[in-house]
């Protein structure tokens, strides 16, 4: 069995809800371009017609971008987070051997109310964990608000699956206006991954929290190609600097980010893929292919991402951990 922890649906009740409750932030003329190229995200049929292809594939089912904080007022935020959870749930229930679990929306724009929510869905729902953004409302990961879910989630033992976001109007450079050549979503959704990661490590979140959880999007973003330079420049900075981030943590640096999971959803680059392995190795590194972004309706990133993972020189019931057990382990699933 497969299970692809990270997978993005606009359920449609949501969609039509999403289209009329937006504020002056939501560009909808560009989300319903990707709607209209990308039918897999609202169309289960066609979501279905992927995973039959592939036998004991599931999915994990998050909902895709935009993040509500940076679409909706609080109230709306609210409203469309309840929706959208409880279309998820609907969908779990009914076919729970594609769909193996669902993480829940939060309207980050009001704390209390995210909070509740989570609580809503885990309890109620039995949903496996939540999702964030990064930025969240513009604000780091390691803001104090964010605290307090970040003490319930590890009581809940259940993970935050952290997504990127960064829009074109991020300019490349200062003289500029704007983002070209699609540059912020190639390179500057790692570089939020990775600056969010950074956070949360010097901030203490894992000293804070033991136990707690979060599972990064693409391998764990620049981090496992950098690692040997974080880990100098970190030693530079303390030296030469007089830097103190470092005295405040338990144990080095490095060994705070190989606590993060990170997934497998490289679009199926094997050497990147090999990479993020050597880093995080079998059990922190879990299946996903980012379903369904890409121009096969999600099916080029599930061939190509089993692939990679295949094509990963190690034993066998290492590469089951990476399909299946991992997943299985960190969500519960057998309980």
């Amino acid at each position: 069995m497969k299970i692809d922890i990270f997978t993005h649906i606009i359920p449609p009740k949501y969609k039509e809800a999403l289209l009329r409750r937006a504020d002056q932030r939501f560009y909808t003329e560009n989300w319903d371009k990707v709607i209209a190229g990308t039918p897999a995200l609202t169309d289960i049929d066609n979501r279905f017609r992927v995973l039959e292809k592939y036998e004991g594939l599931s999915q994990v089912l998050t909902v895709a971008s935009p993040a509500l904080e940076e679409t909706a007022s609080p109230e709306n935020a609210e409203y469309l987070a309840q929706l959208a959870n409880d279309e998820l749930a609907e969908l779990t229930l009914k076919y729970p051997d594609q769909f193996a679990a669902a993480v829940a929306c939060l309207p980050m724009n009001d704390i209390e109310a995210a909070l509740k929510e989570a609580d809503r869905a885990i309890n109620y729902l039995k949903f496996k964990g939540v999702q964030l953004y990064t930025p969240t409302g513009g604000k780091a990961l390691d803001s104090p608000e964010l605290l307090h879910l970040y003490q319930k989630m590890a009581q809940y033992d259940l993970p935050i699956w952290i997504h990127p976001a960064r829009g074109r109007a991020v300019p490349d450079y200062r003289s500029e206006s704007h983002s070209r050549y699609y540059i912020y979503q190639m390179f500057g959704w790692p570089y939020e991954t990775t600056a969010a990661m950074v956070r949360l490590v010097f901030s203490g979140v894992f000293d804070k929290f033991p136990g707690i959880k979060f599972i990064t999007h693409h391998c764990g973003a620049m981090i496992p190609f950098f690692s040997e330079r974080l880990v100098i420049g970190q030693d530079y900075a303390e030296a030469n600097l007089k830097a103190k981030w470092k005295q405040s943590l338990n144990k080095p640096p490095i060994d705070y980010f190989r606590m993060f999971y990170a997934d497998t959803a490289l679009n199926g680059n094997a050497a990147a893929l090999a990479c993020g392995y050597a880093f995080f190795g079998p059990e922190r590194t879990v299946f996903a292919t980012d379903f369904p972004y890409d121009n096969e309706n999600g099916e080029r990133f599930t061939r190509e991402v089993i692939k990679a993972v295949e094509s990963l020189d190690i034993p066998q019931p290492d590469k089951d951990m990476v399909f299946e057990g991992n997943a299985r382990r960190l969500l519960h699933l057998d309980k």
